[in-house]
């Protein structure tokens, strides 16, 4: 199939030997991530981790290339004749919390697998091992990318700045990634547009001039400033924000004195902003700023505000979307898919991804059996515990994407 072909899916036959093959890899898979999860890495820099994902890698024949600022890992699969590349993800790195579950498997290194990154590791393994056993069948190349960094990190943008979509020679024609979050286990949920938001952040420093508590009148008090722009940031959302493009702004810092007889030199306001289009994030910030320095004016205040832009939103290819659903249809049936009604308010760095190609961002569940997913904890709680039987349901979803893509009709 050619570049500009549109994708179709593979004969009934191949679709279902791919979800045979990666039920019988899931015993591998669940020991890559069971292992991941013990020994779980946090940041940029993830020696161990990247070096046990070479190792599950070795021997397919990939092209495998590390990074020079992360410790990622990039690694390509030629297919048996020429033509396009899908990019295909999955995020590696941990979070800084002790994880509190009863798991035997349970990090006790201070920090914990509670966004899932060790089912995302695992699951592309799977994907790989998948692709590479078809290879000979694809009409061009998948890159497999395994990311570092993506708790505020910034680490797809780091892999994109290294060169990320130049590592097979043409630029991906298609970009995937799955999440797994708390739902009924393998149930795959999406939707075209936006599908995660921007994540953003805001910090204001007032300066006055400090002094007793009792004397406020001799002084220059930094405090009722800070007070009123945190009330007029929540209003600002109301009044200069479009309603039916939800945006969230919550104050969740701020700091003066310590001691409650002293009027303080400085107060601080930290906040994070979410938004789902770049428009209403625009408006945003430029409110911010002008609230910021208006109220300390006001209050004869010096003013520093500083926003910045940290994710953009995550926005998802309707026809993407669709290959998607077609596949999850082919694999398990059409009951496991459901339509994201609303996209959510977390944000994901593989927005930079998806900024220069098409694609589509998934999530699926993988809460564990007889748990209602709306009482279990959520995604980055110290007690969150994921079914890992959802990684042969991963690999498999992931690597029919590639062929359907990619597949030569052999």
């Amino acid at each position: 199939m050619s570049a500009t072909s549109t994708p179709t899916t593979a004969t009934s036959a191949s679709t279902e030997a791919v979800r045979n093959d990666a039920a019988a890899l899931l015993p591998e898979l669940q020991r890559v991530r069971r292992d991941l999860h013990q020994h779980p890495e946090t940041g940029l820099v993830l020696p161990r981790t990247q070096a046990a994902i070479i190792a599950e890698l070795e021997g397919l024949g990939l092209e495998i290339t590390t990074g020079t600022d992360t410790t990622s890992v990039v690694a390509v699969l030629r297919g048996g004749t020429p033509g396009p590349t899908v990019l295909l993800r999955g995020d590696m790195d941990a979070l800084p919390l002790t994880e509190y579950t009863d798991l035997p498997y349970r990090s006790e290194n201070g920090a914990m697998h509670a966004c899932g990154h060790d089912l995302h590791v695992a699951g592309l393994i799977g994907a790989v091992h998948l692709l590479a056993a078809r290879r000979e069948s694809l009409a061009g190349d998948v890159l497999f990318m395994f990311q570092p960094g993506e708790e505020s990190w910034g680490g797809a943008k780091i892999m994109l700045d290294e060169g990320l979509l130049e590592a097979s020679g043409s630029t991906p024609v298609a970009a995937y990634g799955l999440h797994v979050f708390p739902g009924k286990r393998g149930v795959v949920t999406c939707r075209p547009g936006p599908v995660m938001a921007s994540s953003n952040s805001f910090y204001v420093t007032y300066r006055g001039r400090g002094g007793h508590g009792s004397s406020p009148w001799r002084h220059l008090d930094p405090i009722p400033a800070i007070a009123e722009l945190t009330l007029a940031l929540e209003n600002m959302i109301t009044r200069r924000t479009d309603v039916f493009d939800p945006a969230v702004l919550s104050v969740t810092m701020l700091g003066g004195s310590n001691a409650r007889n002293v009027i303080p030199e400085t107060s601080t306001l930290g906040a994070t902003v979410r938004a789902h289009t770049v428009a209403t994030l625009d408006i945003i910030e430029r409110e911010c700023l002008r609230l910021a320095k208006g109220i300390g004016d006001a209050h004869g205040l010096e003013t520093t505000a500083d926003f910045t832009r940290v994710y953009p939103p995550t926005i998802n290819t309707a026809d993407n979307v669709d290959t998607l659903i077609g596949v999850v249809g082919d694999l398990f049936g059409a009951d496991r898919y459901e339509n994201m009604v609303n996209p959510m308010m977390g944000s994901e760095d593989f927005s930079f991804v998806l900024e220069k190609v098409p694609g589509a961002f998934a999530m699926i569940g993988a809460s564990i059996d007889g748990v209602d997913p709306e009482d279990t904890p959520s995604n980055h709680s110290p007690y969150v515990v994921f079914d890992d039987r959802v990684l042969a349901d991963q690999a498999a979803v992931l690597a029919q994407l590639a062929l359907t893509h990619l597949n030569s009709g052999e």
